[in-house]
């Protein structure tokens, strides 16, 4: 090639960028097209978040904007060659006509079968039915749908309808034409409404065989090797929740910022350390035991992680105040000096323990739980004195879909004895948690505050299971990190008992025995116990 060959090549390159119509149009015509933000993501070679960037307003550049503005605009001329399918044509002038020679009946249509005319194409892999939401072998006219109407599963029953009369066959009524019955045409998808075809999408259903699909899939790969398969549904937990959340994002009211701009306080210090964020772990034994053999019981807290994905998570960038009263509108990461907690022989401190007085960044769920203390319900602290915040707006549903759909696949992993759907379900869920901040696990997701704040939550849920304990008459003896709850006292009528995530189980029962009352050593429990007999 010589110079001015690649200056040719240059020049062919440089060019004006292909146009883009409006955040709001890109989105409208996504949806339009039932495609969710995964499947426009694999196609142009990005990730889901990417695509959530581009219809809140940013602009794709280079290759991927050619790309891009390539895909709308199809889908923009697919929609407006649909419309003028549908436009009726303009009334042409009479022609006159032979006069018909006398009992001679005038010539019938040819009746017009079903979809004439649409194309039809054979999926590989069966989607949803615009109709019944059902799986459908074909796509007719851009859409997938069934191509006979008895297969359409109807997802309601239809309201009964009074039966049309039967046409009448033999020779037409004196002064009118006799005409053919005509097959009625199946309505295009663009004639239908297109509410109930949102809503098809939307069954609880789907989210949950994706992870029924991912396990057979892995049990058939493997050959019924339960081990082999629990193995290899672990490996690809991470990429497998987040397709599972886009599905459940389908349809949704809100949508988030997956890579925002993060204050440093949400930064890691170094490589290996951490950033400022305090989550309030608790790490609590009680100080004081009454003399006598005490029967102790050990409950497990199930799922708490995934109980805890119902939190007020910030859906955009986090926005900095100061000097302002708490927001429940908002939420994110707050400044905050605690205040003192003068019940630490019965109950561990909100805030976990801590050895350094002062301020603390503390999350939302924290924030929320010294305010909800302080308050006249309870009055068990004085309201926290918050400094600054960095928020969002935010709402406690945002997450919803995806924690129900991992929880109704655990609920029938239980039930069914499936240990292999057990295992993966609780590995996407909490991966999910662990890897949304500095990871290099999870690309699609860089969310710290999100991570600290349900971690926090899962906190505050073991707490307030030990208030709840205490003020129904059962003594707290321990409560450490999110699941493990010690109490002395007849526990089955405060908590259900099972293994869902509304339920506790038993995780170990001693004897403590103390001859005196006796203090014991907060982080070890050394002291409180004189006898301890596991059972």
């Amino acid at each position: 090639m010589s110079d001015f060959d690649a200056i040719d090549s240059l020049l062919a390159a440089v060019g004006p960028e292909a146009e883009l119509p409006s955040p709001q149009v890109r989105q409208e015509l996504r949806e339009r097209a039932r495609l969710s933000k995964a499947q426009v993501a694999r196609a142009l070679g990005v990730s889901p978040s990417t695509v959530t960037g581009w219809e809140g307003g940013r602009d794709p550049v280079g290759e991927t904007r050619t790309k891009y503005a390539y895909l709308l605009d199809g889908l923009a001329a697919k929609f407006a060659a649909d419309t003028a399918q549908l436009t009726p044509p303009a009334a042409e002038p009479a022609v006159a006509q032979a006069p018909v020679a006398a009992g001679t009946p005038p010539a019938s249509p040819a009746p017009k079968v079903a979809g004439e005319g649409d194309e039809v194409e054979v999926l590989a892999v069966p989607e949803a039915c615009v109709l019944c939401g059902h799986p459908a072998g074909t796509r007719v006219a851009g859409f997938a749908q069934h191509l006979d109407p008895a297969d359409c599963q109807a997802t309601a029953a239809a309201p009964d309808k009074p039966a049309a009369p039967p046409v009448q066959s033999g020779t037409a009524p004196a002064g009118k034409p006799a005409t053919t019955a005509r097959t009625p045409r199946t309505p295009r998808p663009s004639e239908r409404s297109q509410e109930p075809a949102r809503r098809a999408f939307q069954e609880p259903s789907g989210p949950v065989d994706l992870i029924g699909q991912a396990v057979q899939g892995a049990l058939a790969e493997h050959q019924g090797d339960v081990d082999a398969a629990t193995a290899a549904l672990l490996k690809r937990a991470i990429p497998d929740a987040m397709r599972l959340l886009d599905e459940c994002r389908k349809g949704a009211r809100y949508d988030v910022i997956a890579h925002p701009w993060i204050p440093d306080i949400l930064r890691k210090q170094s490589a290996k350390g951490t950033d400022q964020i305090w989550e309030a772990r608790p790490k609590w034994t009680r100080l004081h035991l009454p003399a006598g053999r005490h029967e102790v019981t050990a409950l497990d807290i199930n799922g708490a992680y995934l109980s805890a994905l119902k939190t007020h998570l910030p859906l955009g960038q986090l926005e900095h105040s100061t000097g302002l009263a708490h927001d429940r509108r908002r939420a994110g990461v707050h400044l905050i000096t605690p205040p003192p907690w003068e019940h630490e022989a019965v109950l561990p401190n909100p805030i976990g323990q801590r050895d350094e007085p002062g301020p603390l960044w503390v999350t939302e769920p924290t924030l929320r739980l010294l305010l909800r203390l302080s308050g006249p319900k309870y009055g068990l602290c004085e309201p926290p004195l918050v400094h600054e915040s960095y928020t969002s707006g935010a709402t406690e549903n945002l997450l919803e879909k995806f924690r129900i759909a991992l929880k109704d696949a655990r609920d029938t992993a239980i039930a069914a004895g499936d240990t292999v759907t057990l295992e993966y379900v609780k590995a996407m869920y909490s991966k999910f948690v662990s890897t949304m901040g500095e990871s290099n696990y999870n690309r699609e997701l860089y969310r710290p505050d999100w991570m600290h704040i349900i971690r926090s939550q899962a906190f505050a849920n073991l707490w307030l299971k030990a208030l709840k304990a205490h003020d129904e008459g059962l003594m707290v003896v321990r409560a450490m990190g999110t699941d493990e709850l010690h109490v002395i006292g007849d526990w089955r009528r405060v908590f259900p008992e099972g293994r869902g995530v509304s339920e506790v189980k038993v995780k170990d029962t001693y004897t403590a025995t103390t001859d005196t009352d006796t203090d014991t050593d907060a982080d070890t429990g050394a002291g409180m116990v004189v006898g301890e007999e596991h059972q």
